[in-house]
């Protein structure tokens, strides 16, 4: 499996102690999703295509970070790894949750787990308004995630949300419904170059109303600017 893992790595970075803790990573991943059902990705070859999915937005990214329905860990781990970024990963699901914490652990990162809904979390003083980028991966539709992540950034904190392809509806909405956070999209670029799937960027630029994020669920059941979602 070692081998399968570092074939499946090959090429992701010069770094050899980096690469050596993006191994230990995916294996952790692989031995426990056996049992948890942690991600969709059940092979070296599909969790090192997250991994490099992560990579990607290494370049936007910046310390602080908060991530947002974290999963198996991507992209904040693999962040965390490969740049020393400090993350907060906000992470509801329990199993999920002490997964994480027993790789930070293992591995050492700067690190810290909040196995809380992200509509909670973003009402704690200590973490609103508190960082300068938030990611998400599949946690719903384009101006859902932007609700989730913008009050946790500071003024001047970038979102980068990784989408997959977005039609002129989704992207309208998400506009609108950064506009509404005090946000502003401010770029739509490849993830990887030449791919379908897109990374959104969205800048900060005035603190966010306190009724937002709304009550927990509501900014899934009904998006912002999308279909009347700005009821609750």
């Amino acid at each position: 499996m070692i081998a399968e893992i570092r074939a499946a790595l090959e090429g992701t970075t010069p770094d050899r102690a980096v690469r050596e803790q993006l191994e230990r990573f995916v294996a952790l991943l692989l031995e426990r999703n056996v049992a948890m059902n942690l991600s969709s990705a059940r092979d070296p070859q599909a969790v090192g295509a997250h991994v490099r999915d992560s990579l990607a937005i290494a370049p936007y990214v910046r310390d602080p970070l908060v991530d947002i329905g974290s999963g198996g860990g991507f992209p904040a781990i693999v962040l965390a790894i490969a740049s020393g970024v400090r993350a907060t990963l906000i992470e509801s699901t329990a199993k999920k949750a002490r997964f994480l914490e027993s790789v930070v652990a293992e591995l050492g990162l700067p690190v810290v787990v909040r196995a809380q809904r992200a509509e909670e979390a973003a009402r704690d003083p200590e973490l609103r308004g508190s960082f300068a980028s938030a990611t998400a991966r599949a946690v719903g539709s384009a101006p859902t995630v932007i609700e989730l992540t913008i009050p946790f950034l500071a003024v001047g904190g970038l979102a980068v949300l990784q989408r997959g392809r977005l039609d002129e509806r989704e992207r309208q909405a998400a506009a609108d419904a950064a506009l509404v956070l005090g946000a502003e999209v401010e770029g739509e670029v490849p993830a990887p170059p030449g791919d379908e799937r897109r990374v959104l960027l969205v800048r900060k630029l005035a603190p966010t109303g306190g009724r937002f994020p709304r009550r927990a669920g509501i900014p899934e059941k009904r998006p912002l600017c999308l279909e009347g979602g700005a009821d609750g």
